[in-house]
This record gives C-alpha cells, structure tokens and sequence, in this order.
C-alpha cells in the first residue's frame, strides 16, 4: 500500500511553494553537514598539532623546531613559530633598526607578529560557523512556514468541501506535520555542531595563546618561562 503521508507524497502533490521549502531546508542540511564534517576534520588535525609543541621545545634550534611542528598547509602552531621568528628577524634589518625601533621594542614587535598569526589562525577557526549559527536559527522557521502552508491548504480543502472529513484534511495536515519535523531535523544538528565546534575552537585557541606566551619569552629573552612545579 503507497504512504500517503510520507515524504515522497509530499513531494508528489505538494505545490511549488512546498517543494520550494523542502528544497531549501535540503539544502541547509547539507550545508551544515559539509561544515560540521570539514571543521571536525580541522579540529582533529589541530589537535594533532598540538601534541607536537613539545617536540618543538625539544629540538636544537629554532629551525629544527618549525619543522618538528608538521608541514600542513594549515597549522596554527607552525604559523606562530614562523611569525615570531619572521619578526624578531625584521626588527634587527638595517631599516627596522633605523625606524621601527625608535617606537616599539623588540618585546612589543613580536607580541604584534604573534597576535597577528592568532587573529588569522582564530578566523581560519570559526569560519563557516556562521553558516550553522544561520542554519539553526532560520531552519525552524522554515520550516514553520512549510507548517503554516499546509494548514492553509487544510482550510482550502475544508472550505471546497463544506465540512471537515478525515480524507479531506488528513493530506495537509500531515504535509504540514511533515514540514516541522524536517524544520527540527535541520536545526538540531546545526545547533549541536555548533556548541561542539565552538568548544573545540577554544580549546585550540588556548594551546595556541600558551604556545605563543612561551615563544615570546624564548625570542625576546632567549629562554623559554618554565613551567610551575
């Protein structure tokens, strides 16, 4: 016996302005999918990078360190290195030194470097967050809005027919219900990935801000802070 009530019945004898939602809440659902599975992916490697900093502080030179930090196209970690290294470099050029250190010490100019290689790694971080913030927000009213169409076309069938059968109303009202589910249904991972990829997020962010406090104390002074016993 054919479901009269299931999806592709939905589809079949729903209108344009039906199929039109079920297109779009489709859409958002594989859209916060591709972000939650690429950012997961992220986090992991992130993760894996961050397992390499002691590495880091226990090879010879500053050189042996960076490539002990991995050769990802993108690593946070590595970024630092290389960023405050890169600055500390330009501040002893000639013209670093006839100009730049007349206002800011050697202290200051790696602490900018390293804040710089934070700020484009915490973007590389959060970027398409935005799109499951979206998608768990709207995604419910959508999918009211498909609810809402389909009750009118209850109302239509009622008002065709003059009373209110089963038969008449049973199509709409079900599209209608259908309609909320797949609101929900879109919605709730979004929201979850979010919140999970947020504290994932935070948790790189903080390795990176411990990395970076050490590697300031390593280029300006030359010895890394040591930790408290």
């Amino acid at each position: 016996m054919n479901n009269e009530f299931g999806l592709i019945n939905l589809w079949a004898s729903g209108d344009g302005v039906t199929r039109f939602v079920a297109l779009l809440l489709l859409a958002m659902s594989l859209a916060s999918w591709v972000v939650i599975l690429t950012k997961t992916l992220g986090l992991l490697a992130a993760r894996k990078q961050a397992l390499r900093v002691d590495a880091f502080w226990r090879s010879a030179d500053m050189s042996g360190g960076v490539k002990a930090l991995g050769d990802e196209a993108f690593n946070p970690f590595r970024s630092l290195a290389q960023s405050g290294q890169q600055a500390l470099a330009h501040l002893k050029t000639d013209a670093a030194k006839a100009e730049l250190s007349k206002q800011l010490d050697t202290s200051d100019w790696v602490t900018r470097g390293l804040q710089n290689a934070i700020d484009d790694a915490t973007a590389e971080l959060q970027s398409g967050l935005a799109i499951l913030a979206s998608v768990g927000s709207t995604a419910p009213f959508v999918g009211l809005f498909g609810t809402v169409w389909g009750i009118y076309h209850a109302l239509m069938q009622i008002g065709m027919a003059g009373q209110a059968t089963i038969d008449k109303v049973a199509g709409p009202v079900g599209e209608a219900l259908i309609m909320t589910a797949l609101g929900l249904a879109v919605a709730i991972p979004a929201v979850l990935g979010y919140n999970a990829l947020v504290r994932g997020n935070k948790h790189i962010i903080g390795r990176m801000n411990r990395f970076a406090h050490d590697l300031h104390a390593l280029l300006v002074t030359g010895a890394r802070v040591k930790a408290k016993e």
